[in-house]
């Protein structure tokens, strides 16, 4: 056996190796769910978000002692990918080997020189593996009674611990489907409920989720099934429509806990189910978001040569951290930080970076974007407007080399595109105003109840998805709530002390004076009148240390990826006694 092969079957061992490891953790948390050990689900959470580095570094040492010098030849490389691709010829996983096997050219070579030829730039096996998501589900045909099917199912995803009330729960889920307008099926067609074999944890959440066909016609649901204080279960809601699903699967939320062997047939399902959604987005949604960026880059790489528009600075009020560009046909923004940061911001590149890589780690509510991080990442020049160059000339000249037709960005995030939440407020409606902002308000306190303080919350660092939805994405400024140290103003004891131009008191680095939280929306009266009405609670000290209080305590909030009036009423139902 040559060097170049035991090179690549150390590489391809490796990632087996990883996806042992990743799977092992996942199979762990439904025992977790039963035991309602959030704490243990979150940290399955970030264990697997940081197994993967941990094995490509243990990996690179390996072929590091391999290769020898060969390790930073391309030819080499060109031999080794060649038998790895013929390794993972069948491989029921290929395309997320491949990713392994970039991501280890990437450590060698510091993310330069990445060429088609030498990694897995596209994969000549194609984007996705060949799979039958006939696999992947249990099949439900309603031949019978609507009830007896339901009884069939939730036995079928039934739990070490008990239903709560589970002919309730069945007649909760008869009732919601027979009185949505989304469930009107012919009765003469046969209807089939397919349904994904595994449950998806996140979060103090299992969620049971498949759709009904029907001729056609197809309807995506979704069942959230939740514990209560005795130790059991309950269904919450369901949720009909692939909007609701695609809510559930935000790129705001953190990453599902699911059994899934073959990760690209439960991709497929899904996207299937929300076909607006792309599948970069649902590959990190399952937990692979190194496969996500990968699949996330081939999809730009054909946006860009497909098109001919022009990068421009991205609308809205311009950060003292990041500069921000996009493109018009394109759903997706590019973040760099800037070499000087605009006064009265005092922090270094690597800070800013560290609060990304929180974010990535932490729990991020439904309130907070994902964004996958490149470097040297290769643009062409043309593509880039004057003002746009100008300005990244301007405050990012050391992230910038120009080479010929190629502008390369050295270091860059890239995150899903919203509208900044002040521009929203500018040609709304008195009624779309009411809406977001309790959508802003619920922003703020369901990021504090995960331990979260933004720091900067003005109405520019939010911004409006297409569902609706307020979400932060200005994360320079983001601490642990624990951290923070929120006080009273204190009242003037004289006329000098009120008169005052700077405060007569003294203030820490973690002093935090939530009254002083109305000057977030100095220039729009209109929203801030609506703010007061609605969540005013949080300009008081006591709201924010009744929440560190909770966290100290351990709780876990709960964090429900859908509305309020989807949940079922939990009363007992009389007619289920007869069912």
């Amino acid at each position: 056996m040559d060097t170049a092969e035991r090179f690549a079957r150390t590489i391809l061992n490796g990632f087996e190796s990883y996806f042992a490891e990743f799977q092992n953790i996942t199979l762990a948390t439904r025992t977790r769910f039963e035991n309602a050990d959030w704490s243990g689900i979150r940290q399955s959470s970030i264990q697997r978000i940081d197994l993967y580095k941990a094995k490509t570094q243990q990996v690179y040492e390996f072929v590091e002692l391999i290769a020898g010098q060969d390790l930073h030849d391309f030819e080499f490389w060109r031999e080794a990918r060649a038998i790895y691709a013929q390794l993972i010829v069948g491989h029921s996983n290929f395309e997320i080997a491949e990713t392994f096997f970039n991501s280890v050219y990437c450590a060698v070579f510091k993310h330069r020189k990445i060429r088609d030829e030498y990694a897995f730039v596209f994969s000549p096996h194609g984007d996705m593996p060949a799979v039958d998501v006939k696999n992947i589900y249990r099949s439900y045909r309603l031949e019978g009674s609507l009830t007896a099917v339901l009884e069939a199912l939730l036995n079928d995803y039934a739990f070490a611990i008990p239903y709560e009330d589970m002919h309730r729960d069945i007649e909760n889920i008869r009732e919601a489907m027979l009185e949505s307008p989304e469930f009107c099926f012919d009765e003469e067609e046969a209807v089939e409920i397919q349904v994904l074999e595994h449950h998806f944890f996140r979060n103090k959440g299992a969620y049971i989720v498949g759709r009904i066909l029907s001729g056609d016609r197809s309807m995506p649901f979704v069942l959230p099934v939740l514990h209560n204080q005795a130790g059991a279960v309950f269904i919450d809601a369901i949720l009909f429509g692939s909007d609701n699903v695609s809510v559930l699967f935000s790129f705001t939320r953190s990453y599902f806990l699911v059994d899934a062997m073959r990760p690209a047939q439960c991709v497929l399902f899904l996207q299937e189910l929300m076909p607006a959604k792309p599948i970069s987005e649902i590959y990190s949604a399952l937990g692979h978001n190194k496969h996500g960026k990968t699949y996330y880059h081939r999809c730009a790489f054909r946006h860009m040569t497909s098109t001919n528009d022009q990068f421009n600075i991205a609308p809205g009020i311009k950060g003292m951290v990041m500069s921000v560009f996009t493109l018009p046909s394109y759903d997706f923004v590019f973040k760099i930080i800037k070499d000087k940061f605009t006064p009265p911001k005092d922090m270094t590149r690597e800070q800013v970076k560290a609060k990304y890589t929180l974010v990535k780690r932490w729990d991020r509510a439904g309130r907070m974007a994902d964004t996958q991080e490149f470097t040297n990442l290769a643009f062409a020049r043309e593509r880039f407007s004057d003002e746009l160059m100008e300005e990244l000339r301007e405050v990012a000249p050391s992230v910038i080399e120009e080479h010929g037709k190629a502008l390369i960005i050295k270091h860059v995030y890239v995150e899903r595109r919203m509208t900044p939440l002040n521009l929203y407020l500018r040609s709304a409606t008195d009624e779309q105003v009411a809406e977001v902002m309790d959508e802003y308000g619920n922003a703020i306190k369901q990021l504090a109840a995960a331990n979260i303080f933004p720091g900067d919350m003005l109405l520019k660092n939010f911004g409006v998805t297409r569902h609706g939805r307020v979400v932060f994405y200005d994360y320079d400024e983001i601490v642990p709530l624990t951290d923070c140290h929120f006080r009273i103003l204190p009242k003037p004891r004289t006329e000098e002390e009120e008169m005052a131009s700077s405060p007569w008191y003294s203030v820490g680095p973690n002093d935090i004076f939530p009254e002083e939280f109305p000057l977030f929306f100095s220039g729009n009266q209109r929203a801030r009148k609506v703010f007061d009405t609605l969540h005013s609670d949080i300009y008081e000290a006591s709201f924010w240390t009744d929440l560190q209080d909770r966290i100290h305590t351990g709780h876990v909030e709960d964090f429900f990826p859908y509305r309020r009036e989807f949940r079922f009423n939990r009363q007992a139902n009389p007619i289920s006694e007869s069912l």
